[in-house]
């Protein structure tokens, strides 16, 4: 019988046989359910709706202060008032319960209170657009516009006044925290701007001693360095020139004064006292010799006699000065009476040997400058990498600085926005309704609940019912239970009451494997097959 494939006269076959099983459950479970729900106690559900508005500045102008999602910003709302120490006082304030209760009333707040989105037709279309799913949320592109709050209690009244009292909560909350977050922020960033000015003065404090240390020697002094060893050098190149021509010049005007010396003692050596003695004994003797051949007239001897005249002036000029001084006054006579000539040579001496020194003392402190600067130019590369790295931390210092003072201005500005509520702001749109109506039990609901319990639970029954049966009820299942083949068929001469009986389920419907099983007897024409 297992293996036999049904048809769809078979399945109705079945539903016939089985009515009363399906029907009986699915009549009497929604009307249990539906007189349950009196039993059920009533749950009443008020809802406010808090709407959103924009921040009224542009951003463009002034940043939000906070730029959090929304829904995290409204959890943690939803959160912050369902503490017990904002719960209490909120509970005290309506005077709904005794002070013995509200530790009661805060738990079933905690417990019935839901905080939902409002959807809307153009919120749901913003967030589906492909540019929202691309932009950063914040409070100012946030595509829901507000959301619902939810509360559900035993009593309408109570329901309202706690639903309305958590609304303005979380509305005044709302307020409350972003005040304080911007207050927050702004003194945070003040305190963040005093450490990095702080930083900075170090910072300034560690390069102003570091340039003073290495004075002359920093990268900034590299090129100047440079030109001044050039211009050293050079200065260098021409006091030694100088020393070399001062020498040179000094050297030809010794011997210059050399000769003129030794001219000058030789004209000086005819003036001495035993030399002039002995010149005018000779022009004595000679003038004594013309005068014996000459007359006095003669041109020889009147010459002669103005040499001795001259010789005998001379000599007693030098026994003059002789007897008015002394040695070291003959030396200054001696020296005084020296011709021009010589003593401009032994001035010119003099000024090369100033000039030679001074040449000297140049090259001396020339050579000790470039000493100096090479050093500087040698130290160059590692104080060049310490001066890297103060220069890099104190822009860094300022650059951070700076960027400080700007976000300390901008938050500045949010702050003044939300102290003066030009921010984003919540609003009561629908305050909390009075529930008419409990929100459960729902006896409808409960009573199409039960319809479908019923049919289930009946349809359930008529399966395991029809699955248990092994009554034979058509020739059909006889051909197969059996595996005969079919010899001769006969018309049903059974009574029409006995037929509808059996058909009906009296009996369940139950007869031999040759008799029908079908609902209504079979018509005189037909036959049986056996």
């Amino acid at each position: 019988m297992s293996d036999r494939e049904l048809t769809m006269d078979d399945y109705l076959a079945m539903l016939r046989r089985r009515l009363k099983v399906i029907l009986i459950p699915a009549l009497v479970a929604p009307l249990t359910g539906f007189l349950v729900s009196y039993a059920l106690p009533p749950r009443y559900t008020s809802t406010a709706t808090v709407l959103v508005e924009g921040q009224k500045v542009p951003d463009s102008y002034v940043s939000p202060v906070i730029t959090s999602d929304f829904a995290q910003r409204v959890q943690s709302l939803y959160e912050k008032v369902q503490s017990p120490s904002l719960l209490r006082p909120m509970i005290h304030q309506l005077g709904i319960v005794k002070p013995e209760e509200e530790g009661k009333v805060v738990g079933e707040i905690q417990q019935n209170m839901q905080v939902a989105p409002v959807i809307t037709t153009m919120s749901q279309a913003a967030a589906a657009s492909p540019s929202a799913k691309a932009r950063k949320p914040s409070a100012s592109n946030e595509p829901l516009p507000g959301f619902n709050v939810v509360f559900v209690s035993s009593d309408a009244v109570r329901a309202q006044k706690i639903c309305q009292a958590v609304t303005q909560l979380m509305v005044d909350e709302n307020l409350r925290s972003r005040s304080e977050v911007a207050t927050s922020t702004t003194e945070f960033l003040t305190r963040q701007i005093e450490d990095a000015k702080r930083a900075i003065d170090d910072q300034d404090a560690k390069l102003a001693a570091f340039k003073k240390q290495y004075m002359g020697q920093l990268p900034t002094d590299v090129d100047n360095n440079m030109r001044m060893l050039m211009s050293l050098n050079s200065q260098l190149d021409a006091s030694t020139q100088t020393l070399s021509r001062a020498q040179q010049d000094k050297a030809y005007t010794e011997s210059m004064l050399a000769q003129q010396l030794a001219a000058w003692k030789t004209s000086l050596s005819s003036s001495n006292p035993q030399t002039l003695e002995t010149q005018l004994t000779q022009l004595q003797t000679q003038l004594m010799q013309l005068q014996a051949r000459y007359t006095d007239d003669y041109p020889d001897v009147s010459k002669t006699k103005a040499d001795i005249d001259k010789v005998q002036k001379k000599l007693k000029e030098i026994n003059d000065a002789a007897a008015k001084g002394d040695s070291g006054g003959k030396t200054d006579a001696a020296s005084s009476s020296e011709p021009p000539e010589i003593r401009q040579l032994r001035l010119q001496i003099h000024q090369y040997q100033n000039v030679m020194e001074q040449a000297t003392l140049d090259q001396k402190k020339l050579q000790n400058a470039i000493t100096v600067y090479q050093g500087k130019t040698a130290m160059s590369p590692s104080i060049e990498e310490q001066y890297k790295a103060l220069t890099r931390d104190n822009d860094t210092a300022q650059a951070f600085y700076k960027d400080l003072l700007v976000k300390r201005s901008s938050a500045g500005l949010g702050t003044s926005m939300e102290n003066a509520q030009q921010g984003e702001q919540m609003h009561v749109a629908v305050l909390a309704n009075l529930p008419e109506a409990p929100s459960f039990p729902v006896r409808p609901l409960l009573a199409a609940g039960g319809l479908g319990v019923g049919l289930a639970f009946g349809a359930l029954i008529a399966i395991i019912l029809e699955f248990s049966d092994k009554s034979i009820r058509t020739e059909k299942d006889a051909a197969a239970i059996m595996d005969l083949p079919l010899l001769i068929s006969v018309p049903w001469l059974g009574d029409v009451d006995e037929v509808s009986a059996m058909g009906n389920g009296n009996g369940n419907g139950r007869r031999r494997f040759w008799g029908r099983g079908d609902s209504a007897p079979p018509k005189d024409h037909e036959q049986v097959e056996v």
